[in-house]
């Protein structure tokens, strides 16, 4: 849609974001009301959602906010429909919204992997699903936020890691099913970012975590997320790991997973050592 022709391409563009009160997600609708575009704010947190709609308003940002479940599709379909009938259509959409979990396998009931797929993958595809016909009508593009989680391994979060896995052979799929409408597809692999998905994580029973979330590495800041985010959109790229402890992770994951794996539990699972 807007390859290769400069940041000015976004202006008057509607662009949807899922997840939208959350870090990342304010970050990205933050950066994309910069360049021009107009943005709907979808999420389930309305005080969240105003607040940041009252920051658009005062900087001269058309906004909606649109109070939304991303796990029910007709939550979904209601969002995109206001978009639409508000700006004409649906140019980029950015499935954002996403939680994950902290506990063993052993110590997680289905359930809590099961919440964990209803938001991070069915809730993508039922964002994807709500805004396709008007995505292939104005050959708009798709980022789905998943994490490198979702081509690699990460112990203490096997739901999670289950989510963004899937929604690899959802995207990949969906790229190659859209290249003659014209429609770009990016999954946008970050490594660890400084939000509050950890406070907000689930434990094994669905409550409060009963270990710490441990990170490795130097979590990069939600703005340099969404900066990567909008240039991937520009460039129409497929797959986007980022920063470059990301793409580290990438090929090392595939050159050696062996070594990826001793290295991931030994810093990651708590109690394996550092």
């Amino acid at each position: 849609m807007v390859a290769d022709r400069g940041e000015a391409a976004l202006a008057g563009r509607s662009v949807v974001i899922s997840g939208a009160a959350g870090g990342i997600g304010s970050a990205l609708a933050r950066r994309f009301g910069r360049a021009g575009a107009r943005v709907g704010l979808l999420d389930l947190d309305a005080t969240r959602l105003a607040a940041l709609a009252g920051e658009f308003e005062a900087g001269g940002v058309e906004v909606l906010a649109l109070r939304c479940d991303v796990t029910c599709l007709e939550d979904c379909r209601a969002a995109v429909g206001q978009v639409v009938a508000a700006w004409g259509g649906v140019d980029v959409l950015v499935a954002n919204a996403g939680i994950t979990h902290l506990s063993f396998f052993r110590d997680t009931a289905v359930e809590v992997i099961r919440r964990v797929m209803e938001v991070n993958f069915f809730g993508a595809v039922n964002c994807t699903k709500a805004a396709l016909d008007s995505l292939r009508e104005r050959r708009g593009h798709i980022v789905a936020m998943s994490s490198v989680a979702g081509f690699a391994p990460l112990a203490t979060r096997c739901g999670y890691s289950a989510s963004k896995h899937a929604m690899h052979g959802f995207f990949d799929s969906l790229r190659g099913e859209l290249r003659s409408d014209g429609v770009g597809v990016t999954l946008f692999c970050p490594f660890f970012v400084r939000t509050e998905i950890g406070q907000r994580a689930l434990g094994g029973d669905g409550g409060a975590p009963r270990m710490p979330r441990t990170e490795t590495g130097t979590p990069a800041d939600p703005e340099e997320v969404a900066e990567a985010v909008l240039r991937a959109v520009l460039r129409d790229r497929r797959l986007v790991a980022f920063p470059g402890a990301a793409r580290l992770a990438y090929l090392l994951s595939r050159l050696l997973p062996g070594l990826y794996e001793r290295i991931m539990v030994r810093r990651i699972v708590p109690g394996s050592g550092s």
